[in-house]
């Protein structure tokens, strides 16, 4: 049976709206008009152990909802959902002691508290013993280099450094499942780099199985075989990264901008070519004409100043992906 398995999974929430007008100021205050928004609709998908899974999709598709429901935090409104065999909101105290969750803009720590006193806390909370406390601790100090500020409060600490503690926060009754939801929002590059690596590291070494929400594209490159893309509420993809790019974003973006105006011309090899000013946008397929060719294309043709790769982005793929099914 499937580590985390997910059938039919619908959740809606009321959102209060005011009345449009000058007078709807006024009407507001008296009577509130609500909307029932749908979060989640038939959510269904099933993960193995020690997968590592990339959940994305766009602001408000549904991601961190999912989430919430699968930690136990939040109830649905339909369907089922078993986490090693066991329903996340009818057996939370169970359940919370096998599972590890990272939100990137909410903390588990204690603002004003050392890292070091929520540690020791969560160590009661979790009911870990002593000596395996104190090996765990050693152990994921060392990987996240910790230790030189593990006694300074949690306010005084950078978002790199206070994002390495909740890592270690959450892995310190060694869950056998870790919830990330935007783990490396507004970190630094040498930040991300280390925190992929540790990641890779836990889930390779200790088998930890790992769902992970983002909207940056080279967290999921560097971490995840298997992607599931959500918009709207609804499961768009389930399968591997690359089938995914291959289907939904088959060209590659080459920005370029050139030391003086050039008149456009066509470029061969390339499906669709834009000029403004001195910049240059060309669009080509890299199964038809490797990169590096058409790179050394342009290099030849255009008196180039500067000059970017770029692929499709979440948000655009997504777009594609509603285009065929409006289709």
């Amino acid at each position: 049976m499937s580590q985390i398995y997910l059938n039919g999974i619908c959740k809606s929430f009321k959102v209060s709206q005011r009345p449009k007008g000058h007078l709807g100021l006024l009407k507001g205050i008296l009577m509130r008009e609500t909307k029932l928004v749908k979060a989640l609709n038939d959510i269904s998908f099933s993960i193995e152990t020690g997968e590592l899974i990339g959940y994305i999709g766009p602001n408000g598709a549904g991601k961190s909802t999912t989430v919430k429901i699968m930690s136990g935090i939040l109830t649905p409104d339909g369907g089922s959902c078993t986490i090693m065999n066991k329903c996340p909101w009818q057996n939370r105290v169970d359940h919370v002691s096998g599972i590890g969750v990272v939100f990137g803009q909410r903390s588990q720590l204690w603002w004003d508290l050392p890292v070091q006193d929520t540690f020791s806390l969560l160590k009661d909370i979790y009911h870990i013993n002593s000596y395996d406390y104190k090996k765990r601790l050693t152990e994921l100090a060392e990987t996240l280099k910790i230790n030189e500020f593990i006694n300074v409060p949690v306010r005084q600490l950078s978002l790199g450094q206070r994002m390495r503690c909740e890592i270690a926060a959450s892995l310190l009754h060694k869950p056998k499942i870790l919830f990330l939801d935007e783990p490396t929002i507004g970190l630094d590059a040498v930040s991300k780099l280390a925190l992929r690596e540790f990641l890779k590291k836990e889930n390779r070494d200790n088998g930890v199985t790992m769902i992970l929400t983002t909207h940056d594209m080279d967290d999921i490159e560097s971490l995840c075989s298997r992607v599931m893309v959500i918009g709207r509420g609804e499961l768009l993809y389930d399968g591997n990264l690359d089938s995914l790019k291959n289907r939904y974003a088959p060209y590659h973006k080459i920005h370029a901008t050139l030391t003086e105006h050039t008149e456009m011309f066509p470029i061969e090899g390339s499906e669709k070519v834009q000029v403004h000013g001195k910049d240059w946008t060309v669009l080509f397929d890299p199964q038809k004409i490797p990169t590096h060719r058409m790179i050394e294309r342009l290099s030849k043709q255009l008196p180039l100043k500067e000059i970017t790769l770029k692929e499709k982005d979440i948000d655009e793929i997504i777009a594609s992906m509603y285009e065929e099914m409006c289709l």
